[in-house]
């Protein structure tokens, strides 16, 4: 599979995997009798206002703290608190935090739990975008186009399509060599999200396509 231009938002969600690693650091620094550092606790700040800013849609803002807060890749310890937080009942949005612990086991490449994590917060919300991308882009990644395109089929004929899932069902397509379904997807985009990232993603692959 040739290389493809990195999604606008994958180091955005490469650094939600890292809240829970993060905020973490610090309260070992103060469960464990010692004062959290400077730079833990710089960074446990920025992943808070970073999630607060994603969650909000200012993806800007979001991707800024949270680089900022990128530390080691503590992934198992990160997907435990992410777990914790879904299994919490005065957490109110657990399909996001399987969906986090998703995207951190998908950076370690255990697709598998990844995969599971992303099918959780799917049952627990059929209408949550972020899961039906991440499980879409999973499948397309491993080669699996039946499935990749199954999963972005099924959720777009039932819920309203964002821009990730759009660019993904072109590549899915492309990849299938349905030309048809991928103009379908593609004017879509370039229609009901034309200053998006993702539409000048499109652009971008279709002048490399030539």
């Amino acid at each position: 599979m040739s290389t493809q231009p990195a999604n606008p938002l994958q180091r955005v969600r490469r650094g939600c995997c890292v809240l829970g690693a993060v905020a973490a650091l610090a309260v070992a620094g103060c469960s464990s009798g010692r004062q959290a550092t400077g730079n833990e606790r710089a960074a446990a700040y920025n992943a808070q206002l970073g999630m607060a800013y994603l969650h909000q849609g200012d993806l800007a803002l979001a991707k800024e703290k949270l680089e900022r807060a990128l530390a080691s890749g503590r992934t198992d310890e990160g997907v435990r608190h992410f777990e914790e937080a879904a299994h919490n009942a005065l957490y109110r949005t657990p399909e996001a935090a399987y969906t986090n612990a998703g995207v951190c086991l998908r950076a370690a490449k255990r697709d598998e739990e990844a995969r599971k994590n992303f099918r959780q917060a799917l049952q627990l919300r059929p209408n949550f975008a972020e899961a039906a991308f991440q499980l879409g882009d999973l499948e397309f990644q491993r080669g699996k186009l039946t499935d990749a395109r199954a999963q972005i089929d099924t959720f777009l004929g039932s819920f309203e399509a964002t821009p990730d899932l759009l660019l993904l069902g072109v590549r899915v397509t492309r990849a299938q060599g349905d030309r048809m379904a991928a103009e379908r997807f593609a004017r879509r985009l370039r229609v009901d999200f034309p200053g998006s990232d993702q539409a000048r993603t499109l652009a971008e692959l279709d002048r490399n396509r030539g």
